[in-house]
């Protein structure tokens, strides 16, 4: 019997991977809305122009997940390295501290076992446009990915709202990140020209027409982030420890009215924490009605708030996001800027002038250069798709 997990530097019968199918998915970048979806929140994600790309030829004995050109950052896999997978055993976590970027197809896989669905063997090749460790939801992008080959595979198919809530158990167990639904639900109920409003609580979520007198501009300040790291599970934990302090099942149920008079039942962390998710939670509120009235400058200033509270409330972000959102604001043609993501490193996005896009991303990169030594990397991007089979589907 094959182990559950075999690594190894050689190559499978058959290494070039060039069907019979396609999967791509999104990654998304957050408009508004952070740390606000494991608080039963408000965000407001949209799917952008890059992507992780599986392709997928079907096997009679194994799963082999090969890693091609995945971004660096991606995995501490080595070029070509084979994972092999017995489908005939019940996939369990990794131990703590053997995180490796194959859990996340991993545990979109032991999902898919639980549920009781014949998974036939098949090979994957995994390549990306979408860099990791950006705050661009790389992760997400490849566990929806896997599960939509899975079900190409399998014949069958779950609606999106189910596929992301594997998706995101997957992250939880697996890659030991407890993740709220934003990232899943945005990748697999995205649509081209629209930002998705969330309620976290609800999961309804309403489309947002986008309108294209603005640009969004993704700025990657070249700092990696990492939120399995304890800092993300440590703002969820201070969040829950508020929330009880003040009585509520989640920090979503506070009157932000009354938020001042029971302040002080809070300790200064605690307090700082929630001032941020009440607040934040209002502004998503703004910032949809500023979008819908193509109110520019207000939802920019939105999106500022949003950083500065992000910075100092939150305490996650850091010195090049805060450089990069300064920058911005000095910048002709940028109505806003925010980091976005979970925090520590990564993008921050800004809300810029259609007719002054480039010229904006050009002066931003090159005073972050001057002053950071950093050669960033920055895109504008349309709000894309979610995911797509191609070539030769088997569905």
């Amino acid at each position: 019997m094959l182990p559950m997990w075999r690594r190894s530097q050689q190559m499978s019968e058959s290494p070039v991977v060039t069907g019979p199918f396609t999967v791509t998915a999104p990654g998304r970048v957050n408009l508004i809305g952070e740390h606000t979806d494991y608080n039963d929140g408000f965000v407001l994600p949209m799917a952008i122009e890059r992507h992780v790309m599986i392709d997928v030829r079907p096997r009679s004995d194994r799963v082999a997940v090969w890693r091609s050109d995945l971004p660096a950052g991606q995995s501490t896999a080595a070029d070509g390295e084979v994972i092999t997978l017995d489908l005939s055993r019940k996939l369990e976590p990794p131990a703590a501290g053997q995180r490796h970027w194959s859990d996340y197809p991993a545990g979109v896989i032991a999902g898919f076992q639980r549920l009781g669905w014949e998974i036939p063997g098949f090979e994957a090749r995994v390549s990306a446009t979408l860099p990791a460790g950006a705050g661009l939801s790389s992760s997400a992008a490849l566990e929806v990915a896997t599960a939509t080959a899975l079900e190409t595979l399998c014949r069958r198919s779950m609606s999106p709202e189910d596929k992301a809530l594997l998706c995101q158990q997957a992250e939880h167990e697996f890659a030991g990140v407890p993740c709220g639904i934003m990232d899943q639900f945005a990748v697999c109920l995205a649509r081209a020209g629209h930002a998705q409003l969330l309620d976290c609580r609800s999961r309804q979520i309403r489309q947002i027409p986008l309108d294209i007198a603005a640009s969004v501009l993704v700025f990657n300040s070249g700092v990696k982030h990492t939120l399995a790291d304890g800092e993300y599970a440590k703002r969820r934990l201070e969040c829950a420890a508020a929330a009880d302090l003040l009585g509520v099942r989640s920090l979503r149920d506070v009157d932000a009215a009354r938020f001042g008079e029971r302040i002080a039942l809070l300790p200064e962390r605690q307090r700082c924490r929630a001032r941020h998710v009440i607040a934040e939670n209002i502004r998503v509120g703004e910032f949809v009605e500023a979008l819908e009235n193509r109110d520019w400058p207000t939802a920019g200033r939105k999106m500022v708030e949003s950083h500065w509270s992000l910075s100092d409330d939150y305490q996650v972000s850091c010195p090049e996001l805060d450089l990069i959102a300064s920058i911005a604001a000095s910048l002709p043609g940028v109505y806003g800027c925010r980091m976005t993501g979970g925090g520590f490193g990564g993008c921050a996005v800004a809300l810029v002038a259609a007719t002054s896009a480039v010229e904006t991303g050009r002066a931003l990169h090159n005073s972050y250069r001057e002053t950071t030594g950093i050669d960033a990397e920055w895109f504008l991007t349309a709000a894309a798709h979610g995911p797509r089979v191609t070539a030769g589907s088997a569905a």
